[in-house]
């Protein structure tokens, strides 16, 4: 699994983000004519090499044109120009959830209802091409699980439209909360609002750096001068499999529900991050049936699992077993066919491919709308891929 690590001794900016992907291989004019899918105008972007506190780095800059920086909009507008755009439907709904977090953080710090609130930040053009730069970048360079440092968030006060505001500002607060956080005594916002947003919403964990393989590393340049390097260095390898793809497995055995609950349950669990659900008939104790519930997860998501299992079930408490996950690398690639695009997984071990598989909702989808079997698709994508 392709996998990056965002070490973020020295904060995190969406031009950093950016920056730093650019630096591991990130094509600029792929990333330019991505851009452009959003039919916005008034903007030009630069990238360049420069030297930071003696670290080799790269420096994104998002250049406005005729003085629409600051331009206005909100959430519902930019939602607007994202789902305009001729993005996928995937980079589309990730911008999107970004900036919901940072509406939704906003709007709680001025007491305000989501669409009423109305702010230049997050509408200047600048974190627009941030937010959407950074989500292409990131599928561009195949990057399947995100692991995020501990974040230097800085100290001291800065400067809004709304006034004078101590570090971390209250919106960025707000979006980093459950997230660990520290400063060294760095007088300088280290952290912004669309940098805590793209990670809080894209990493899948926060802590120390996991054991990998690293195959690069990319350095993005900040705009700040500091006593310490103002870049943010990301690595990007394959995790030690044996010591990271440890997951729990929560159990229950329950003989006194309603049988028609249990799908809604697995249903919720799914929706929490259950890496897998089901169940099992078993005979209990005195001969009564029951079942067997079996959940399967990462460990950061055991108590929010277990929270659905107590709120849904009648259960009175489950049994956590920590187990060790052996999983073969896993590619995604994108198919024509006659009847449209589909996506297979590609399933691989020591490069050697071991499976290829349609992806199941792009042939049901197919299926569907074609009024065809759901067979035939298959077929169809079997003779343009060796399945």
């Amino acid at each position: 699994m392709k996998t990056a690590y965002f070490d973020c001794f020295s904060g995190i900016s969406g031009d950093m983000i950016i920056g730093a992907l650019i630096d591991l291989g990130l094509d600029v004019d792929f990333l330019r004519k991505e851009l452009e899918k959003l039919n916005l105008k008034e903007y030009k972007i630069e990238s360049k090499k420069i030297i930071k506190s003696g670290i080799s780095s790269t420096k994104f800059d998002v250049i406005a044109k005729h003085g629409h920086s600051h331009e206005e909009r909100n959430l519902k507008e930019i939602n607007g120009v994202v789902e305009k755009s001729k993005l996928d439907i995937d980079t589309k709904n990730t911008i999107k959830k970004i900036f919901l977090k940072i509406a939704n953080a906003e709007a709680k710090i001025h007491s305000k209802q989501i669409d009423k609130v109305h702010f230049h930040e997050i509408g200047a053009i600048d974190t627009i091409i941030d937010v959407a730069g950074a989500v292409i970048g990131l599928k561009k360079l195949s990057i399947e699980k995100i692991y995020c440092s501990k974040l230097n968030v800085g100290s001291g006060f800065v400067e809004f439209s709304h006034g004078k505001w101590p570090v971390p500002a209250p919106a960025t607060a707000e979006i980093l909360k459950n997230v660990t956080v520290h400063n060294n005594n760095i007088e300088a916002e280290l952290v912004t609002p669309t940098g805590a947003a793209i990670i809080t919403t894209l990493a899948d964990e926060f802590g120390e750096m996991p054991s990998m393989k690293v195959e690069k590393i990319g350095y993005g340049a900040g705009a700040k001068e500091l006593e310490q390097p103002n870049v943010l260095r990301v690595f990007v390898g394959k995790l030690d499999n044996m010591k990271n793809n440890a997951i729990n497995i929560i159990e229950t055995n329950i003989d006194n529900m309603n049988p028609e609950i249990y799908p809604y349950v697995i249903e919720k669990l799914m929706e929490n991050g259950a890496l897998d659900a089901y169940l099992t008939s078993i005979i209990m104790k005195k001969g009564r049936p029951g079942i067997k519930l079996t959940v399967l997860g990462e460990i950061k998501d055991t108590d929010r699992l277990c929270n659905v299992i107590f709120d849904e079930t009648t259960t009175l408490g489950v049994r956590i077993l920590t187990a060790a996950k052996k999983k073969l690398d896993r590619e995604i690639q994108t198919v024509k066919t006659k009847y449209g695009n589909v996506r297979i997984k590609i399933s691989k071990l020591n490069n050697q491919i071991k499976n290829i598989m349609p992806e199941y909702e792009d042939c049901v989808k197919i299926a569907k709308n074609k009024k065809i079997p759901l067979k035939k698709v298959y077929e169809e994508v079997k003779k343009h891929h060796q399945l």
